[in-house]
């Protein structure tokens, strides 16, 4: 086969590994970089042009596409199923993904687990907001931040109503969610290929700092999921359209609760935490699409 691995920069590890996962299967794997693709629409069908030559020939995509340029990557990712070019992870599921409230809508929908969540359009009764998210402590997240950036806990209900004061004067798009406090700072990335759990590992935020995120100098270690975690992970990349996502849960006392479906997870942390080649995973699950088109 070969796969066009969407990526800006070839030397990130993720990259790095699926390229030598690709081809140690015996696969020609290329590193595009998405920005740099220009997208051709005309009668005759769509194609993409990058540097001096089209792309041609393509089996499969791989996309790797961040958040702060989600729109033309997604238009590239769109190109390339038009194009009848499998997707690992297709357009549509990256959108719903990166909308975290519409994630956070379809999810509910399904009736998934999730920390209760409210969102306003600039709503001046700050206190009621705070109220209905369970009270504080809450947290505030911006709708488009990542890796724990634009996070905020507020530890009491002033602090609250402060910092949401403080964002919407910014006309800054935020939600207010429970705060669970029996999570003590902890949170699980499930790594979910092709509908199955292949990787999990509990990530513990530094001290004094709830959030986990390991960008932010937080622990990992690897964890055996319950038969209930797997379900909820599982059903959170299908509910989102994701054949590969990395779902983020918290464990409280009333189940699993999703924070966040990332569809372009990391593959470092995983795979050094759990020692699992998630790369290799990922190739073999191209292999079964591409073979059954």
């Amino acid at each position: 086969m070969k796969i066009a691995i969407l990526s800006r920069n070839p030397n990130l590890y993720s990259t790095q590994r699926l390229v030598e996962a690709a081809r140690n299967r015996g696969h020609e794997a290329n590193v595009i970089d998405h920005l740099k693709c220009n997208i051709e629409i005309e009668h005759t069908g769509p194609s993409l042009y990058y540097g001096d030559n089209y792309l041609e020939g393509y089996d499969a995509v791989i996309p790797r596409i961040g958040a702060s340029v989600t729109f033309y990557g997604t238009a590239v990712v769109r190109q390339f199923e038009m194009m009848n070019v499998f997707s690992a992870v297709g357009s549509r599921g990256i959108i719903h993904s990166r909308d975290k409230l519409r994630c956070l809508q379809v999810l509910s929908r399904e009736g998934l687990g999730l920390p209760k969540t409210v969102f306003t359009n600039y709503s001046r009764n700050v206190e009621h907001v705070v109220e209905s998210a369970g009270g504080a402590p809450v947290v505030l997240k911006l709708l488009e931040g990542t890796q724990g950036l634009g996070v905020v806990l507020a530890e009491n209900q002033n602090a609250a109503q402060s910092v949401l004061e403080a964002f919407n004067g910014l006309k800054a798009r935020v939600i207010v969610q429970e705060f669970i406090r029996e999570a003590k700072g902890a949170d699980v990335r499930a790594f979910v290929v092709d509908g199955e759990v292949v990787g999990a590992m509990k990530r513990q935020g530094k001290p004094g700092e709830f959030r986990s995120n390991l960008h932010r100098g937080g622990s990992s270690r690897i964890i055996e999921l319950t038969e209930e975690e797997k379900d909820t992970a599982i059903r959170a990349a299908a509910t989102v359209g994701l054949g590969i996502a990395g779902v983020d849960l918290l464990q409280s006392e009333r189940g699993p609760l999703v924070l966040e479906v990332n569809s372009s997870p990391g593959l470092e942390g995983i795979e050094k935490t759990t020692g699992t080649d998630i790369a290799d995973k990922i190739i073999q699950y191209i292999e079964r699409n591409v073979q059954k088109s």
